[in-house]
């Protein structure tokens, strides 16, 4: 882990956190060891994944740049030890500094993480749970929406298979039981905990469980209406334009957005988006003299 996260990621300690995370994206989308083999490419990105797992959250940072915590999220030491105070002349651990006093303040701390245990010859060794281990994960929209499953490569160059659940989001942890730091003595490991990134999609916007995207229909089609291919998270529809539709009208296809976690499922909004054809030829033009005669209008008075 670098002591500076800031650097880690090429920013100063004045950067936004839209910042970071855009900092973060641009080194996963070049040094990610799935698609960057360079071992110097692979150390950024750990560095860079630690670095933005410190400052993603707006209090985790605050308390890095104030100090009281360490790069690496660790609560930095206070000014006295155990070992400082029980040298001190009327602490009333002076008397009692063997290891069996050293291991209830230590299991004190620890709870039932740590375990203290006799070895051979009567010598006493720890068992505590591993750390857990945080990571981020970038997916996109319909990885997301549909849920599946991914490949990751961990720290230590393992692969693991990853589900995505259905209607996951953006910030969503998901926790891969026993892959995280390695306990001592007996302990069991840590977990990993993934925060997803839910990546960005030309075609589609996301507003809690519902979903919205944007349809082109032809000239003909606004005005006559008619039934029209629309894409959904499950495939595409046909979907019926209303005669005389406008540019920005908005249609609901009920229940085809993201599942939420009640397992209700959202709506999808089309919007529609007349669009001209790639040359207007002379019968079109000639038509729409014609018609603007007897018919002419003023779309921004409302009439």
């Amino acid at each position: 882990m670098a002591d500076d996260p800031y650097k880690a990621l090429g920013l100063n300690r004045n950067a936004s956190q839209d910042e970071i995370k855009k900092a973060y994206r641009r080194i996963a989308k070049t040094d990610h060891p799935d698609l960057n083999p360079d071992p110097a490419a692979h150390e950024r990105f750990k560095a860079a994944s630690s670095a933005y797992d410190l400052l993603k959250e707006p209090e985790q940072r605050a308390r890095f740049d104030r100090g009281e915590i360490d790069a690496s999220g660790q609560e930095r030491p206070q000014r006295h030890y155990y070992r400082e105070y029980a040298e001190q002349g009327d602490n009333p651990y002076r008397q009692s500094h063997g290891f069996e006093d050293f291991s209830d303040v230590f299991s004190d701390l620890f709870g039932q993480r740590a375990q203290a245990r006799r070895g051979g010859g009567g010598a006493r060794s720890f068992d505590m749970r591993g750390p857990d281990q945080r990571f981020t994960l970038e997916i996109d929209f319909m990885t997301a929406a549909r849920g599946g499953s991914t490949r990751i490569t961990m720290p230590d160059g393992s692969v693991l298979e990853v589900r995505i659940p259905e209607g996951a989001h953006d910030g969503q942890v998901i926790r891969l039981r026993g892959k995280g730091g390695p306990g001592m003595g007996e302990g069991e490991p840590g977990d990993a905990l993934l925060t997803l990134i839910v990546a960005e999609d030309p075609d589609w916007k996301r507003d809690g469980d519902d979903v919205e995207t944007t349809l082109p229909i032809t000239i003909d089609q606004a005005v006559l209406g008619g039934k029209v291919e629309a894409q959904t998270i499950d495939g595409p529809v046909m979907l019926t334009v209303p005669r005389g539709a406008s540019s920005g009208q908005k249609l609901r296809l009920k229940g085809r957005g993201i599942k939420g976690a009640d397992g209700r499922r959202g709506d999808q909004h089309v919007a529609l988006k007349i669009v001209m054809p790639p040359k207007v030829d002379d019968e079109l033009a000639h038509f729409m003299e014609q018609w603007r005669q007897s018919h002419a209008y003023d779309p921004r008075r409302g009439k």
